[in-house]
């Protein structure tokens, strides 16, 4: 079950839960806004709302990628192709959502709007998206009779990963939570710098489509 590239994966997950996307950039706004323990539970719902999205992804692509070699190929370039388009969205609109994360409203949220809130962010990311539908693939032994097990095993991997790393995103945002809303220029430049992750590795994937081909 466990696939032969799978240190490689996990250096691969790594990066793309570091760089600061759609979801760790909520957890911080609501660090920011109402402080650790809203944007740790925050967390919670995202990561539940990933390993859902990882599942169906799991379940519907595993056997198509099977059966169909050209799937496999196709879901490379798609997902390649899509990273880098958001990765320059987000460079392009990085003011429009540093803005955002500091202005979450008056009235924090209570324990089950937390986790619902991040669980439907995490549920609807379309970086989760892309990787569990086009990068989870590249890592999987697809000569292998189990590759929707395999599948999911990364996915739940990558759903512990990420709840450890955005955390601990969710808990430094708010211990520096005056330092971070001063400056929306900060806001701008991790907002930024996550763009410039999913470009990179979104040019990875499409090489790595080209020299598989």
């Amino acid at each position: 079950m466990i696939p032969s590239r799978y240190p490689e994966y996990l250096v691969a997950a790594m990066i793309i839960i570091l760089a600061p996307g759609p979801s760790v950039l909520f957890v911080i706004a609501r660090a920011i806004a109402w402080g650790k323990k809203t944007s740790v539970l925050t967390v919670l719902g995202n990561v539940l709302g990933s390993f859902v999205l990882s599942t169906l992804v799991a379940l519907g692509v595993g056997p198509v990628l099977e059966r169909y070699n050209l799937a496999y190929i196709a879901v490379q370039w798609a997902g390649g192709l899509y990273l880098i388009y958001l990765g320059l969205d987000a460079i392009k609109k990085r003011s429009v959502h540093a803005s955002d994360m500091t202005n979450q409203g008056p009235v924090g949220p209570t324990a089950f709007e937390s986790i619902r809130d991040g669980f439907w962010v995490g549920a609807l990311n379309p970086k989760a998206i892309v990787f569990f539908a086009a990068v989870l693939p590249q890592f999987i032994d697809i000569e292998s009779d189990s590759v929707t097990l395999q599948l999911f095993f990364l996915g739940l991997t990558f759903c512990v990963l990420a709840f450890i790393s955005d955390s601990t995103w969710g808990l430094l945002a708010g211990t520096v939570r005056t330092w971070l809303s001063s400056s929306q220029h900060r806001l701008e430049r991790l907002r930024a710098f996550g763009g410039f992750v999913m470009i990179v590795l979104g040019v990875a994937i499409l090489y790595s489509a080209i020299v598989s081909s």
